[in-house]
């Protein structure tokens, strides 16, 4: 097997269940230097190289398809034949053509697609009292991602060409539309401590001059990592779509691997 001298874990995360299941796979694959990017705020430009790393790169899904913002981020990646582990994170609806589209625009930035995975992650829209998968990925998660990982780098020690592999999906990918803006707002609770305009993916929030929070609706993306990450419980986002996937997506859903 060629050597590797290090480990890219590459995400896009707001509310961090993609981040989780790929360091669970990177930490269990252990090959090399460990390098950790993480793309969710940053909106820089600028080129990032790969070379001479097995890479994972996990987005979530945002109606069965990869997170545009995620798609947008990712496009600074330069691959140069790097294996990729593609990982897919959705609130147990379903993931739909969010691995195909992520395995052609990783083919596209010049990685080799090594292996794929779908796995669940608590939804943006959950709430305390209306969970929709709440605490996933969970104990088992991380450990399906884990040995995931050593799966990848057996069949990376085994076939150095990189054989193709089976993957759910369709093409075209599934039509998604422009969906209406709307954003999460604050309460009356909210004292203005700016950690929401710190976890913004999309920097939609802002401190006015009169100090109080503001966000642009046109720019969220409806990740509702304000709303998680609000110390306060300040930020709110009420959507139809809760109630809706809260009774129809309650069964759990298992990870789904292609290797």
């Amino acid at each position: 097997m060629k050597t590797y001298t290090s480990n890219h874990i590459i995400f896009f995360s707001p509310t961090h269940t993609s981040a989780k299941i790929a360091r669970a796979i990177g930490e269990s694959i252990g090959m090399g230097r460990r390098i950790e990017i993480d793309l969710t705020t940053d909106e820089n430009s600028s080129p990032i190289e790969i070379k001479d790393s097995i890479t994972i790169i996990a987005v979530p899904v945002y109606a069965g398809r990869v997170a545009p913002i995620a798609l947008q981020r990712l496009r600074r990646l330069k691959g140069n034949n790097a294996p990729a582990i593609l990982v897919a994170v959705y609130g147990n609806r379903d993931y739909e053509d969010a691995l195909v589209e992520l395995r052609d625009e990783t083919i596209q930035l010049g990685f080799t697609p090594l292996a794929a995975g779908a796995f669940i992650g608590e939804h943006s829209y959950s709430r305390p009292n209306m969970p929709i998968a709440e605490g996933r990925p969970d104990v088992t998660d991380l450990q399906i991602a884990e040995q995931f990982g050593k799966d990848c780098l057996t069949k990376l020690k085994k076939d150095e060409t990189l054989s193709d592999f089976y993957l759910k999906g369709n093409i075209p990918y599934r039509f998604v539309g422009p969906s209406t803006p709307a954003a999460p707002v604050c309460t009356e609770e909210c004292f203005a401590c700016g950690e929401c305009i710190e976890v913004c993916p999309t920097h939609a929030i802002t401190l006015s001059d009169e100090g109080k929070i503001e966000t642009e609706i046109t720019k969220c993306i409806k990740c509702c990592a304000c709303v998680k990450e609000c110390p306060n419980g300040a930020r709110v986002f009420d959507t139809p779509y809760t109630p809706m996937l809260h009774q129809k997506c309650a069964a759990r859903r298992e990870p789904e691997l292609f290797i």
